[in-house]
């Protein structure tokens, strides 16, 4: 299947009328102030399974065969289509096999077994994946089901487009993040035949955008590699179904870095309380690079939330340093009795909160008489980070900036 229609995706919405649900449409102040204009949040980080693709997993296997589903499905993910196939594997009574790539999360793995999946690993992305997926699919009879490239699955997914109308009738703009497509050609499609005039932006990782080449050569091309925190959105190749809608229908793609993408999951955090993972921050990190750019009312989707603890220590952790409010640095001191609690003292001068300290006696490039000293501080933004490097500066220190 090539082509989805709205009779595809109304009765995708009829198929999961009590599979998922209408997943709430926050109102976000902090945003709206940068916008110039009011910006919606589409929660579907508090769907079912913890992202969107609970849907067009479900209306793909619901519209299986019996003896299709009698072989089982098989799938390929990074974990958050993992989770949406395994669970409505489960709900709709077939056996779920399901191929991660090495280094997937925990916590999406963890998920996956949970919904009863049979977990594997192979290789080091999506993609890699996907081919043992489809050798899985080949050898034992089991039905592959995509991620994204296939009719069901964007019908699926563009249910969530169907909400945002109803919760938002006089939205302007819709940003989503786009991985492999399938749900920003869900959203785009739905959004296009029922209200045309309303602009769909797609926002990939800079590290996998694999669309802005894509679209200017006019079809799908690879990436030959591959480097983002975005797991979620870290495809290789768009798929030629979700690929074809989002040329025709999709005003614009744009991409976002790293440093973004930390910031927005931030401030979700702080500002409006909900817990994204680095693809689901991707339409807001858009949002905060270019505010100017988007007509309000604007709905930006938060497209997941299933992110490892440990990953999300880190992302906070590098959030804080772009913005400003974290900083790292080496500085050199005498080795003599009071040299750190001057250097202390320097700090609680300009109200910098230490975190962290750690002595370095033995490197190479130090004297003899001298210690480096590796601070981690806590600051209130970039301002305040220039004040505490001005002060160590007047102090004499020799100081080193550094990235961890």
């Amino acid at each position: 299947m090539s082509t989805v229609s709205m009779a595809d995706v109304e009765a995708a919405r009829e198929l999961l009328r009590d599979v998922v649900r209408p997943t709430p449409l926050e109102d976000s102040r902090w945003l709206a102030g940068r916008v110039g204009g009011r910006v919606h949040l589409k929660c579907e980080n508090l769907q079912r399974a913890g992202s969107f693709k609970i849907r067009g997993a479900y209306v793909r296997i619901a519209r299986l065969s019996e003896q299709e589903r009698a072989r089982g499905v098989v799938a390929a993910s990074a974990g958050n289509h993992a989770q949406g196939v395994a669970l409505a594997a489960s709900m709709l009574h077939t056996k779920a096999t399901v191929f991660m790539p090495e280094g997937a999360a925990i916590v999406k793995e963890k998920a996956t077994r949970a919904y009863g999946a049979d977990v594997r690993f192979a290789g080091a992305s999506i993609d890699d994946a996907l081919l043992a997926a489809r050798a899985f699919a080949a050898e034992t009879g089991a039905v592959l089901i995509h991620p994204f490239d296939h009719a069901d699955i964007v019908a699926g997914q563009a249910t969530v487009g169907m909400e945002i109308l109803e919760q938002c009738p006089d939205v302007r703009t819709i940003v989503v993040g786009t991985g492999g497509g399938g749900l920003t050609a869900g959203i785009s499609l739905a959004v296009h035949h029922l209200k045309p005039g309303v602009r769909v932006v797609g926002v990939q990782a800079e590290g996998a955008a694999a669309y802005p080449t894509s679209l200017a050569e006019g079809k799908p091309v690879a990436l030959e590699r591959m480097t983002t925190m975005a797991d979620g959105i870290a495809v290789g190749c768009p798929g030629d179904v979700p690929f074809a809608m989002i040329q025709e229908y999709v005003d614009s793609v744009v991409t976002v870095s790293e440093e973004s993408l930390s910031r927005a999951l931030v401030l979700l955090l702080e500002r409006a309380k909900l817990v994204v993972e680095p693809a689901g921050a991707a339409a807001v990190a858009a949002l905060l690079d270019d505010p100017g750019a988007y007509e309000p009312p604007v709905v930006a989707v938060l497209s997941g939330g299933n992110i490892d603890p440990l990953l999300l220590l880190r992302v906070i952790r590098h959030g804080m340093a772009a913005a400003g409010r974290y900083l790292a640095l080496r500085v050199r001191v005498p080795d003599a009795p009071g040299g750190l609690a001057r250097l202390l003292a320097d700090l609680a001068a300009v109200d910098a909160n230490v975190l962290d300290v750690v002595h370095e006696r033995t490197a190479s490039t130090l004297s003899i008489d001298e210690v480096e000293i590796a601070l981690q501080l806590e600051t209130r933004g970039p301002e305040h980070c220039e004040r505490v490097l001005g002060k160590l500066r007047e102090s004499g220190y020799q100081i080193a900036i550094s990235s961890d």
